[in-house]
């Protein structure tokens, strides 16, 4: 057994200890923002002397080392999410964890099928990340009728429903036709221990040296969700009234257009890509300014880190959960989605500022230990 305590389906049970235990169930632990909430979510519950397995379809990831030594990391081996089914009964009957806290919607359906299927009483909490119609909207046409089906069918039978803003339940209500009281919301421990100490690392890039441009940042996967485009047209007109540096960390399918459309843009020598970073926190505290460009989101855990790291913060004002984080714009300036003219018109007004609110304040209200003591009460709760 590595450092990881991962440990395949066939190898020996848990040993019990005294108190509630809890699985956390997800496809994997690549990249993406609601796989770091569930790891954090994980390494705060051990924290607090809880049994916890970290239970994944495939145990692999730019996550995996970020798995506490105190969490049992449990590779199902499958090759996909559906493909997991068999191996999920088999670790519920085996283990017979009280609770089961799963994240993303095909994960959702996989552990309320599997919880159905074992039939040994472990109660099942879903958590929707995103927002359900934008989701689904999002998806190829071949599969964008499948998901709300399955979702319709499987959500009620869920023991508790967590969303991640306000706007996710909403979402999530009118599209399943779910009781809103039925949805409890939690925001996402974006603020942690870990992220304030990898924030005060010194990033060593030739644009952070002292007398160059602002560094403007964006972090997020290189997708349409985020919409990339509108900043770059935001900051190509920026760039022709002053100087400035952009710079993106994330990696995704979008990449190649992206670098292109900079180049069209002659945004080449001040705009970088640097793809995944493994600290990211490092770049938010020493940038000038940080934006959420996004189409939607589920929460933002950016725009909340961003703030914890004390940089200026702006947001498109898109679903759901950026006007919730920023209490609609007393925290950080809420722009139009796809308008790069008042995008434009915000970086230049909150570079030329000097007076900044004070985001670090507003960012407690995300922090790990209040996430954690909401799931543990939504877990403990015996009835919905």
């Amino acid at each position: 057994m590595d450092s990881l305590q991962r440990m395949s389906t066939a190898e020996s049970p848990l040993s019990k200890t005294n108190g509630v235990g809890i699985a956390l169930f997800l496809p994997s632990l690549e990249g993406g923002g609601a796989e770091m909430v569930m790891v954090t979510l994980a390494n705060g519950l051990a924290a607090q002397g809880w049994q916890v397995d970290l239970v994944v379809a495939h145990a692999i990831g730019a996550y995996v080392k970020n798995v506490s030594t105190a969490v049992r990391l449990i590779d199902l081996r499958a090759a996909r999410v559906l493909y997991s089914i068999p191996a999920l009964v088999r670790y519920l009957r085996r283990e017979r964890p009280p609770v089961l806290l799963s994240a993303l919607n095909y994960a959702n359906v996989v552990a309320l099928w599997a919880s159905r299927l074992a039939s040994v009483g472990t109660r099942v909490v879903i958590s929707e990340h995103n927002d359900v119609t934008r989701d689904m909207g999002s998806e190829p046409v071949g599969r964008s009728w499948l998901i709300p089906l399955l979702m319709r069918q499987s959500y009620p039978r869920a023991n508790g429903i967590v969303a991640v803003s306000g706007g996710v339940a909403d979402a999530l209500s009118k599209a399943l036709s779910l009781p809103r009281e039925r949805i409890d919301v939690i925001y996402n421990p974006a603020v942690t221990e870990r992220l304030r100490e990898l924030s005060r690392v010194t990033v060593t890039h030739p644009w952070l040296a002292p007398g160059e441009p602002p560094v403007i940042l964006a972090v997020g996967r290189l997708t349409a969700q985020k919409d990339y485009p509108t900043l770059l047209k935001a900051f190509a007109a920026l760039r022709a009234q002053r100087e400035a540096r952009l710079v993106i960390l994330g990696e995704g399918e979008l990449r190649g257009a992206l670098e292109a459309m900079a180049t069209d843009l002659q945004l080449s020598d001040d705009v970088a890509f640097l793809g995944f970073v493994d600290n990211p926190y490092a770049w938010m505290r020493q940038a000038s300014l940080f934006v959420l460009s996004s189409r939607w989101e589920g929460f933002g855990n950016v725009l909340a880190e961003a703030m914890a790291c004390g940089t200026p913060v702006i947001s498109t004002d898109c679903p759901s959960g950026p006007a919730e984080i920023l209490e609609h714009g007393a925290w950080g300036r809420l722009v139009p989605m796809g308008d790069p003219v008042a995008l434009c018109e915000s970086m230049a007004a909150s570079l030329s500022g000097d007076c900044h609110p004070e985001v670090e304040r507003r960012a407690q209200a995300f922090d790990l230990g209040q996430a954690v003591q909401a799931y543990i009460r939504v877990v403990q709760r015996q009835s919905i």
